[in-house]
């Protein structure tokens, strides 16, 4: 054997070295903690905001006229209309003195029914 072909032949074996991947079963096994640090993620992370998004979008497809509600801001007031196409509710602060505000549709936090509440976050 010519001395590089040697040389080769030592470099290939000493980069596979005792502990290197040498069948599919060892392969998957130093895959493993990469999947499953990724399923961890999805769990933790993907899926709960997905279900977040859901109920919030469930929340304001329900939106409708004389509905008590939350702004994210923490105002409360009554619905007085609701433009879908500009995303836009115009909710009445104070009956008394008329006043009414112009939120965007997307800050409706929740909608209040009586003395219970269903909100966005699941609380």
């Amino acid at each position: 054997m010519p001395p590089t072909r040697c040389l080769i032949a030592q470099a290939t074996l000493l980069a596979q070295g005792p502990g290197a991947p040498s069948a599919p079963a060892e392969i998957l096994l130093q895959i493993l903690p990469v999947l499953l640090i990724g399923v961890a993620f999805w769990a933790m992370f993907v899926k709960p905001e997905r279900e977040r998004l859901k109920r919030q979008q469930a929340i304001l497809s329900g939106l409708k006229k004389n509905d008590r509600v939350l702004t994210s801001s923490g105002i409360y007031g009554t619905v007085a209309s609701v433009d879908r196409d500009g995303g836009r509710v115009v909710l009445k602060i104070d009956d008394a003195a008329n006043v009414k505000l112009q939120v965007a549709l997307s800050t409706i936090a929740s909608v209040l029914d009586g003395s219970a509440e269903s909100t966005a976050s699941g609380s």
